[in-house]
């Protein structure tokens, strides 16, 4: 375990110590006041500010005296829908600590799900990004009654409504009033925190609700492992909104005392791991498979470059095997030549990481073996884990010294996990959430009499490590009784640099197909090269030769698992259509429905291409 030195030990901070989570935020200011906290950019001067604790508890409890003013009562609740910054923070902390009920939502999710969380919840206030997102919400107003006001973070008078009624008040109004006063603190542990709504990929999004105490169990489980240090930058991108995110960027980062800088956005993701310099990342997957992905675009064609990254990779590998006792160190001519390999090859791959990367967590996906193998190779600490909302949510974790890519790890210290007889993962653990908001039938539905909750994950469990292997909802039973995971399939198919994204088809069905989006740019690079429109990308041409590229990466599946024909797209799937989910999940049934007539002439073969 990444235990922290004994000298440091008082400043990381127990959840029995905290309490609540509004009392660990006043305890990391009483014991660290004029420490960095918060670290974000400022584009009116293009400069990074740091934020202390001390200057934290100002804002928050000026936030709490205009939430005051607004006539709110303990147990209401409160939205957000904020990209990760400072005021996200401030406006969590304030509410929780006059025991109001915070509901986080996604800066980037339709207009559509907001709308209907507002009105689940019966939130009362909402505080938003920007006076556009307010104007385009204003329409739906009917959907949720009880929301007496609306708070905007930026004002922008071009797209203020006409109605007064409905016209946000900003920030800087809201605040104008308030003084500098003592931070409040009400609330036990077992009281409500938050309710947060999962992006469901088959049904509308589930509010699971969560004590401080599950939060902070949580969080406290997570430092036994990956123990979180006073001088450490943890880089925040994924949104706060997220349950990982939250319990591990946030309140795991405060319970140490470190520094959370908040990224521009991810379009500038690369630009501020070398200006930040982290060394904390979480991420999901699909970043760690970008770098992988160009960093092979970079070494293709030249002879050289690919043989220095295999080269680098093998030893790479057999370095990191050694490190966790698995196997002997390497040899003295291999020591001899790691030097040159890690100056040439590896050295600039963790520059690309920031320089001095310590841990870097993936989540909330599975991680393709190779990419997570490559990655550790290289000297990236990448550590896999497991986890989700209703378990607030991280139930296992690999740790640096003790980590095996393949799986996501072994359980936090009071966590239980089992498998069912249908191969169904059970988890048992102090942070499972109370329930659904409103959805008593759902709750037992997930939640057994024995407190147990159903995942819906299919996993194995060897030697005390979890290995998930796929969604229930996404093993597919093809007519010939035999079984497919879609999820893996999906996944093989999108490490072709030709497919952004994929979908198989196949329950009850003689065979699978797919419907796969395109990438744009190495689509049309290669339509070129094999002599095909790029416009016509369902072409008998062109299909059979992607058809042909899917089958060499599909080889060693069992027949039944390849694909026997495909749908080609070249508009990518996105949350404002609907077809994802604010954490880029793809809505299988919304798209097997939109392209369901596409789908059925892939099996009738009247129409194999178009």
């Amino acid at each position: 375990m990444d235990r922290p030195p004994t000298g440091m030990l008082e400043r990381l901070i127990s959840a029995e110590c905290a309490d609540t989570l509004p009392g660990l935020f006043h305890e990391r200011v009483r014991r660290t006041p004029l420490s960095v906290a918060y670290r974000e950019y400022d584009p009116r001067t293009g400069c990074w500010i740091n934020y202390s604790w001390a200057s934290m508890e100002i804002r928050a409890a000026r936030f709490q005296q205009a939430l005051t003013r607004e006539g709110l009562k303990t147990g209401d609740r409160v939205a957000l829908c904020l990209p990760n910054c400072t005021d996200w923070v401030s406006f969590d902390m304030a509410s929780l600590g006059l025991g109001l009920v915070v509901v986080p939502l996604y800066a980037d999710d339709s207009v559509t799900n907001i709308a209907h969380i507002l009105a689940h919840c019966e939130a009362r206030l909402v505080l938003v990004d920007t006076q556009q997102r307010w104007s385009e919400l204003v329409p739906h107003r009917r959907e949720f009654p009880l929301l007496s006001c609306a708070w905007v973070r930026e004002r922008d008078v071009e797209h203020q409504p006409g109605d007064p009624e409905h016209t946000a008040k900003s920030i800087q109004e809201v605040l104008a009033g308030t003084t500098v006063s003592t931070f409040k603190r009400v609330g036990s542990s077992h009281s409500l925190a938050t309710i947060i709504y999962t992006s469901g990929t088959t049904r509308r999004p589930k509010g699971c609700m969560l004590t401080n105490f599950a939060l902070l169990s949580n969080a406290e489980g997570v430092t036994k492992v990956i123990a979180p240090r006073p001088e450490d930058i943890f880089l925040s991108f994924l949104p706060l909104a997220h349950a990982f995110e939250r319990t591990v960027g946030y309140y795991v980062a405060m319970m140490g005392g470190s520094t959370v800088s908040y990224v521009r956005s991810i379009e500038h993701l690369s630009d501020d791991l070398k200006a930040i310099h982290p060394s904390v990342l979480l991420s999901v997957p699909r970043i760690y498979e970008r770098a992988y992905d160009a960093i092979h675009a970079a070494a293709a064609g030249n002879s050289l470059k690919m043989l220095l990254l295999r080269l680098t990779r093998n030893l790479g590998w057999r370095r990191f095997q050694a490190r966790q006792g698995r196997m002997p160190a390497p040899g003295l001519a291999a020591s001899l030549i790691w030097p040159l390999l890690d100056k040439l090859v590896a050295r600039p791959i963790i520059e690309a990481f920031g320089g001095r990367l310590r841990v870097a967590v993936t989540g909330g996906a599975p991680i393709p073996e190779e990419v997570a193998d490559f990655l550790v190779a290289m000297g990236v600490p990448i550590v896999a884990g497991y986890g989700l909302t209703e378990a607030a949510p991280v139930v296992t974790t690999n740790s640096v010294e003790d980590n095996l890519p393949a799986s996501v790890g072994r359980p936090l210290a009071g966590v239980e996990i089992s498998v069912s007889k249908n191969g169904e993962l059970l988890v048992h653990s102090p942070a499972v959430m109370s329930g659904y908001w409103n959805d008593e039938a759902l709750t037992r539905e997930i939640i057994d009499a024995r407190g147990w909750l159903h995942t819906g994950d299919v996993a194995e469990i060897k030697n005390g490590r979890l290995f998930i292997i796929g969604r229930l909802t996404e093993i597919l039973v093809l007519a010939t009784g035999l079984k497919v995971n879609a999820s893996l399939i999906e996944a093989e198919i999108r490490r072709d640099n030709l497919v952004d994204q994929a979908l198989i088809v196949g329950e009850g069905k003689p065979f699978l197909v797919a419907v796969c989006v395109l990438n744009q740019n190495n689509w049309r690079t290669y339509a070129q090269e094999i002599g095909v429109d790029p416009y016509t990308p369902n072409s008998p041409s062109a299909v059979g030769n992607i058809l042909m590229r899917i089958g060499n990466r599909l080889k060693d599946y069992p027949e039944h698992a390849q694909i026997r024909a495909i749908y080609l797209l070249q508009r990518p799937w996105t949350v404002e259509s609907g077809l994802l989910t604010p954490t880029l999940k793809v809505k299988r049934g919304k798209v097997e429905q939109i392209f369901h007539d596409e789908i059925m002439k892939l099996y009738s073969g009247h129409a194999m291409f178009r």
